[in-house]
């Protein structure tokens, strides 16, 4: 796909990999739909690219408001040529956690809250971008960011467990939307550098660090740069691309 004159929605568009995917792809002449809760993060970002861009502040779990924000895309532009289901969110804890005195367990509304969002989210921005794209005969791309620790990570049951979840969508996505000439695939970061990690201590950096094969976590720019190799690469569909330093859990 020649990303010049498409138009691209990107979910998590206000901070960190969604800012910058939204900066990599307007450098390659998409036009962006930019999406998230925060409306000042949005709106930086927005001043950022040097294409035409429109802000969307919604709840993504919503399905009424994501509706009709994809059908305002389509109103805007009259197409729509991809989708980025970037957003996300962590709320990490132990299954079960015991101590001399007591036992805690991590809550249902722990673990509804980040499937909410990171699955439920992407289902419902995914659904609408494919509905869209059907209707403007448009042969679309789909991504959805997943992460290394899809594979299982310890006090990440809900966060790894919605992220293997969205990377099989994208891998059925694919497979089932071939025939309408749209795509799907998702991208799984290792460690990425946000202000998260920026906060850590010296100490705790370096093991971190030397936990991955790079020696280093990676920058929201390459993530970003594997997000456009997806959607100018026609003939890559139902995968998922690895950018994880080599890093295992």
């Amino acid at each position: 796909m020649d990303l010049s004159g498409k138009v691209i929605a990107v979910t998590g568009a206000a901070q960190g990999i969604g800012a910058s995917i939204c900066q990599e792809l307007s450098a390659a002449g998409a036009d962006l739909a930019l999406i998230d809760l925060n409306t000042d993060g949005l709106l930086r970002t927005q001043a950022l690219l040097d294409t035409e861009s429109e802000t969307y502040p919604i709840d993504i779990t919503d399905e009424s408001s994501v509706e009709a924000t994809f059908a305002q895309i389509v109103k805007k532009w009259g197409r729509l040529d991809g989708l980025v289901n970037n957003a996300g969110i962590l709320a990490d804890g132990l299954l079960v956690k015991r101590t001399d005195k007591s036992i805690s367990k991590m809550s249902l509304a722990q673990f509804e809250s980040v499937i909410k969002v990171n699955l439920i989210g992407t289902f419902l921005c995914g659904r609408e971008a494919v509905a869209s794209m059907l209707n403007c005969q448009s042969k679309g791309v789909i991504i959805n960011i997943s992460s290394v620790a899809r594979a299982g990570n310890i006090g990440q049951s809900n966060y790894s467990a919605s992220k293997a979840a969205v990377a099989t969508l994208a891998v059925g996505w694919g497979k089932e939307l071939a025939r309408h000439g749209i795509r799907a695939a998702a991208i799984a970061p290792g460690v990425v550098k946000t202000e998260m990690i920026d906060a850590l201590k010296d100490q705790a950096k370096e093991r971190l660090n030397a936990s991955i094969p790079l020696g280093r976590v990676a920058l929201p720019i390459e993530i970003a740069k594997g997000v456009r190799f997806i959607l100018e690469n026609d003939y890559y569909t139902a995968r998922v691309l690895e950018l994880d330093g080599g890093l295992v859990f």
